[in-house]
């Protein structure tokens, strides 16, 4: 039963806006797609022009003519408009240059790896980090003289913003982009954004925040360099706290206040354990920080009256007069209506809400991953440093126990924690594209999709942990178990089983929720009584898929549903298609290994108790001959496994303990001669 980690591709406050992988390759399907070819050439043309006012146009017409529209984002790139972008960050005129910055930055957002990739081989990163010194100088500045001019606020601001938001998005894109920028070093110029935050506009402290939550994420460097300022560590402790005052405009709060306080607290989980002496040191920052700030974040929000909300400014904006957002001589990249401000501000606190679950999946999952494979010249073939990876597991499981206790130690936390949880998985209208057309408004079908799914890997890890550190009290809540097993059925059952272009997020709703089921059926083992179209979906999703983690989930919940002792019919129902994913001694197994080997541990447990009342099916479907005919073969599936590859060493011992355990079993039924 794996756990869910953090996914680098939701990390960004404006994620790729409009998913378009389902979207047909080559540029000649691109210009099908979109209404704005004939705008392409001007635009790349002006980018060249003489005149200056034409120059800063062509920039700001890329951030305008992209927006929520993929086709002519790519026709952009065609054209090679990255390069032509990256040209003009030397243009001699500031001005082009800042909305230069601008676009670039919009086109990171929009366009997602694939994009950042082809600006850091463009060389992206020299211009970017001739400006860091500039930003610094003009921050200081900023900070110290009571009346700047506008210029001067713009760089602080609206510049400042936009290149941090490159630098972090280029810093997800593959190791070769963050080793790059780790080299810039830039850990102190974002702390000084974080350290003035109530003097600052939240758009470049939160940009700055995203960038240091991301640059901390299993990174030496970053880590190292915020562990070793205390004054860092103080000012990160701060924010979480919500100790420090930010502005708002005109004295309204500003809800990027609180995505400022999770990414501060993301940053402290990040760089854990922190050293002494710094007084950080002594917060137990997941049961001190991280579940009282989160908690309330992700119970405060109803995802249906946001959808509702979006529908309504949707269907307004639809009925009123559009203005032209920009002319040859007076380019706006900045305007925005009301109605897309309140559409932007609510994909917001989507998006905070799923940074939120981010964080809070990472502190559940307090399981060591599987043990990693020695490199070749320190394994022993014969298994002899077992005791020593034993050991290794031991001390891993011992520092994260206290965080296991932290989550699940208190009855309440299924109504404080679970209940949420269960509550953001639960579709809503927007939640999902149509089948044959386009959301409404892609953005926030983007965000709710991502909220649901980073909910359900909360899920996962929490009752992964409950299965692996049990709570009594808990797995006698019979009515709470049935409470989860059933509200993820019925979300599951609101996003169906549609499938094809555009439609990734439901596949992955599912490949997520089965391991919520997996997690929920083994803490409640024995007391879930499931409906027959609900073993069938589930059969019918290990037939189908062709991932084998998830076909060992799949077999992990069948098998918790099939040790109901009053569900006979559903038993039987579930081992015969367990049975039948058994290799035999004439027929190669139709499985992985992995999920072979949960198959066969699946039913050495289910009648492991010959007492049951469903054990009537284990001797008249003639289970145990069944199970002697596989013997052989599931010896050779568990002697092929190459302890070399990647999780072979724990694979192979696990199929050996399966084996030996199967052998076992079957002398066991034998000898009772039932």
């Amino acid at each position: 039963m794996g756990k869910s980690q953090k996914k680098k591709a939701m990390r960004r406050h404006n994620p790729v806006r409009v998913p378009d992988s389902h979207l047909p390759k080559g540029l000649a399907s691109a210009s099908q797609q979109s209404s704005k070819s004939n705008e392409i050439l001007p635009i790349i043309q002006k980018m060249e022009s003489p005149d200056v006012s034409e120059r800063k146009w062509a920039c700001v017409a890329v951030s305008n003519i992209i927006q929520n529209d993929p086709s002519t984002r790519r026709l952009l790139q065609g054209k090679n408009v990255v390069g032509a972008l990256i040209t003009r960050l030397t243009d001699s005129e500031e001005e082009v240059v800042i909305e230069a910055v601008g676009a670039l930055r919009n086109l990171c957002v929009d366009g997602g790896y694939d994009i950042c990739a082809e600006m850091y081989n463009k060389n992206i990163l020299a211009p970017l980090k001739s400006f860091i010194p500039k930003m610094s100088t003009t921050l200081t500045q900023y900070l110290e003289t009571p009346k700047v001019p506008d210029s001067v606020q713009r760089i602080v601001y609206d510049f400042s913003d936009n290149v941090i938001t490159i630098l972090w998005c280029l810093s997800e894109t593959s190791n070769k982009a963050l080793n790059a920028i780790n080299d810039i070093q830039l850990v102190p110029f974002l702390m000084s954004f974080l350290a003035a935050c109530n003097k600052l506009s939240l758009a470049p402290v939160t940009a700055a925040a995203q960038c240091l939550y991301v640059l901390t994420d299993d990174n030496w460097p970053a880590i190292t360099d915020v562990r070793s300022d205390a004054g860092y560590l103080a000012c990160l402790l701060s924010i979480a706290r919500r100790e420090q005052p930010v502005p708002a405009p005109d004295s309204q709060p500003d809800p990027r206040a609180i995505t400022l306080a999770v990414l501060s607290a993301g940053i402290l989980r990040n760089i854990l354990p922190i050293p002494p002496p710094s007084a950080a040191s002594f917060v137990e920052i997941d049961k001190d920080v991280i579940l009282p700030l989160l908690q309330p974040v992700i119970s405060a929000i109803s995802l249906s009256e946001i959808s509702n909300e979006v529908q309504e400014l949707v269907q307004r904006q639809n009925s009123e007069p559009q203005l032209e957002k920009m002319t040859l001589h007076t380019p706006k990249s900045g305007h925005k209506t009301e109605i897309e401000l309140q559409l932007e501000n609510l994909e917001g606190k989507l998006r905070t809400v799923q940074l939120s679950l981010e964080i809070l999946t990472g502190a559940c999952a307090t399981l060591p991953d599987p043990t990693p494979d020695l490199p070749k010249d320190q394994e022993d073939p014969e298994g002899d440093d077992d005791l020593d990876i034993d050991a290794q597991v031991d001390i891993e499981m011992d520092a994260t126990e206290e965080t296991t206790q932290n989550i699940v130690e208190s009855p309440s936390f299924l109504t404080t924690l679970v209940a949420p949880l269960l509550a953001l998985t639960q579709p809503t209208a927007l939640s999902f594209p149509p089948l044959a057309s386009q959301s409404v408004h892609p953005p926030s079908t983007s965000a709710l999709s991502s909220v649901h799914i980073s909910a359900l890997e909360c899920l996962n890890n929490i009752f992964l942990s409950l299965t692996t550190t049990p709570n009594p009290s808990v797995a006698a809540d019979v009515n709470a178990g049935l409470t989860v097993w059933n509200g993820v059925w019925t979300a599951l059952g609101l996003v169906g089983t549609q499938t094809g272009p555009g439609q990734e997020k439901r596949q992955e709703f599912w490949e997520v929720a089965v391991g919520v089921l997996w997690g929920v059926g083994g803490v409640w083992k024995g007391s879930l009584v499931s409906n027959a179209e609900q073993i069938d979906l589930l059969i019918q999703f290990n037939n189908s898929t062709f991932n084998p983690r998830q076909k060992t989930q799949c077999i992990g919940a069948l098998e918790c549903l099939a040790q109901t002792p009053t569900a006979i019919d559903a038993n039987r129902k579930i081992s015969e298609h367990l049975l039948s994913l058994l290799p035999v001694a004439s027929i190669s197994a139709s499985l992985d290994t992995e999920p072979m080997i949960q198959a066969v541990s699946a039913l050495i447990d289910i009648y492991s108790d010959e007492t049951l009342p469903y054990d009537i099916n284990f001797r008249q479907g003639n289970y145990l001959e069944r199970l002697v005919n596989s013997v052989e073969a599931v010896r050779k599936v568990v002697k092929a496994i190459d302890r070399r590859t990647g999780g072979g060493r724990e694979l192979r011992r696990r199929g050996e303990e399966v084996r030996e355990n199967l052998i076992g079993f079957i002398k066991y039924r034998r000898d009772l001669q039932l």
